[in-house]
């Protein structure tokens, strides 16, 4: 079974570019050039010594004691909330700033959700030196007020979206038509494993770099490059991409997934794309997306802004099809629940997208001679008014 992109940018059935004409122009610029950019040696070099002295590479691979002793398994957290701007998306941006340089564009937009995303694209933007829009649903700006706060100190515009629910998909959507009337001076540097190709395949490629180290890194700590699972939150899936990518070969590895399930998977309030999703096309690829009998999205609903989005990356709708990885799902009160067993028994205040990973340890068998790998995405800073308001500090 292949689990990489074809030629024509197809993970089986799901991805490719279903782009209006009007994209064309855009699409075909990245097409033509990613990969002679990304794998020239120029290139390799600079995002090599960023991501080393800048973004602060390796992130650590933790053995949670205490975790392990209450799951009665290995349990190790792969450190991407140690990052500068304190989440996996810097991997992302770096490589896509330094694209957009030697493709000359001098204007960067963005969409965002949690703002993690938005934060890391100003802060690359700050660091090359280039204009920064960012879009960002009214809503999600309103509960990411500290987020808001450093992209504007960083020189970012920050733009709010009022249409639909005023999340992440409005503000994809609202950068998108910015994209199509900017073709010339204009990079989208998209923040997930989603949208037309090559961005799928571009933006797994740069987050493969936190499946890389999780290989060396477990073979200094366990004598052994391969975990018994990896586990990952899901939204669009940058940050389980990343962690799955050197790993999706090894069948003998378990692949698990976890969607925001909101307030119940049959509650109507949820974004819980893969269990009550169907094909279709979402920003421009086919992939699995919530929507009704008509064919028309239907509102996501998460705690969570990073993964509150109508659909998935086509790589992880092509895993699910295919049975290579698992995908699990928490509610919002299972999260909250996490998040502060991990404060408590680590000392780590973890992201509520990355406490959605660990609300599924509960329900995952697992066997004292085990290895489990969780992804811990970002860090809790951004969401401590929704602990606040939940534990009654």
């Amino acid at each position: 079974m292949k689990y990489t992109i074809d030629q024509f940018g197809y993970y089986g059935e799901f991805g490719g570019a279903w782009i209006p004409e009007m994209m064309y122009a855009n699409i075909s610029e990245l097409l033509t050039r990613y990969l002679e950019i990304m794998e020239s040696p120029g290139f390799s070099q600079e995002f090599d010594s960023l991501l080393k002295d800048y973004v602060g590479r390796p992130s650590p691979l933790y053995y949670a004691s205490r975790l392990s002793e209450r799951y009665g398994s290995h349990l190790y957290l792969k450190r991407e909330d140690l990052n500068h701007t304190g989440s996996h998306k810097l991997n992302n941006t770096i490589g896509q700033i330094l694209l957009a340089q030697r493709l000359g564009k001098t204007r960067i937009i963005a969409e965002t959700g949690a703002g993690q995303h938005g934060l890391a694209t100003a802060t690359v933007c700050a660091l090359k030196g280039l204009q920064c829009v960012v879009y960002m649903g009214a809503t999600d700006i309103a509960r990411q007020e500290p987020n808001v706060r450093k992209m504007r100190m960083l020189g970012a515009e920050v733009v709010p979206v009022n249409s639909g629910n005023k999340t992440l998909k409005d503000a994809t959507n609202e950068a998108m038509r910015d994209w199509i009337n900017h073709p010339e001076d204009t990079h989208y540097i998209i923040g997930s494993v989603v949208g037309p190709h090559p961005y799928p395949d571009m933006v797994a490629r740069f987050q493969s770099v936190i499946s890389a180290e999780i290989r060396k890194q477990l073979l200094e700590k366990t004598g052994s490059e391969l975990p018994t699972r990896l586990i990952a939150c899901v939204g669009g899936g940058s940050n389980a991409a990343g962690t799955f990518y050197h790993f999706l070969e090894e069948e003998q590895v378990e692949l698990i997934g976890v969607e925001a399930a909101g307030r119940g998977v049959d509650s109507g309030e949820t974004a819980a794309t893969l269990a009550v999703g169907s094909p279709g096309v979402l920003h421009a690829a086919r992939t699995m997306l919530m929507q009704n009998s008509d064919g028309q999205i239907t509102e996501p609903y998460s705690i969570s802004a990073g993964l509150d989005y109508p659909g998935i990356g086509p790589l992880h709708a092509h895993l699910f099809k295919t049975g290579r990885a698992k995908y699990l799902n928490a509610t919002d009160r299972e999260t909250l629940e996490a998040a502060h067993l991990l404060t408590r028994l680590e000392g780590i205040i973890p992201a509520l997208e990355s406490a959605h990973a660990l609300a599924a340890l509960d329900k995952i068998p697992m066997k004292p001679d085990e290895v489990n790998v969780v992804c811990l995405s970002g860090r809790g800073d951004k969401d401590m008014a929704a602990y606040l308001e939940y534990f009654g500090y």
